[in-house]
């Protein structure tokens, strides 16, 4: 027996920037994309990071089926640091080889003030982690960001950080994850 999960990255907000750890509200649109994504499936719990993006449609899906939630702020995405909030192409006209290297080599050269990739790879892990340990056999939500499923995804599909950037996570787009997954310290 093993817990099903699903990682459901949160829609659209319109903002096209590294928004990280911003607290976005979700546009129309958002809304939509997600009410569309969910549409005829179901889970027995739904878990999600604290940011508005993700939370705010966690609690009306967990209200409309009687699902169980738990907000939980390991989920929230990457802090990218000075860049966070700053339109990509304004970073990449000004410092566009740190952006680069970022791409390539995101552990080893993070935005200046980013969070580290050991920080944001052990909270997603430690709440993937929980999430397996109280939800045996049972199918579970997670509505997380982009660079959390990116991240999430190399490390179970033994991939280096550096894919990260080619890894397709559209808005409201549902990724299903075997967990747990063994993390070389």
């Amino acid at each position: 027996m093993s817990t099903t999960i699903e990682l459901l990255r949160h829609g659209d907000t319109a903002q096209r920037s590294y928004r990280g750890q911003l607290d976005d509200p979700l546009s129309e649109l958002g809304w939509s994309q997600l009410r569309a994504a969910v549409e005829g499936r179901e889970w027995d719990r739904i878990v999600a990071s604290s940011l508005q993006r993700c939370a705010a449609f966690a609690r009306e899906l967990s209200q409309s089926r009687g699902v169980p939630l738990r907000i939980d702020a390991r989920l929230a995405e990457y802090h990218f640091g000075a860049w966070q909030g700053v339109p990509i192409e304004r970073i990449a006209e000004e410092q566009g080889d740190a952006l680069g290297r970022f791409w390539s080599d995101p552990v080893t050269y993070p935005p200046p003030g980013g969070e580290t990739f050991d920080a944001f790879r052990d909270r997603l892990c430690g709440a993937l982690d929980d999430v397996t340990a109280e939800a045996s056999d049972e199918r579970v939500l997670v509505i997380t960001h982009g660079g959390a499923i990116r991240l999430l995804r190399c490390l179970v599909e033994g991939r280096s950080y550096g894919d990260m950037a080619g890894i397709d996570v559209p808005h409201a787009s549902l990724h299903p994850l075997r967990w747990p997954v063994a993390v070389a310290a």
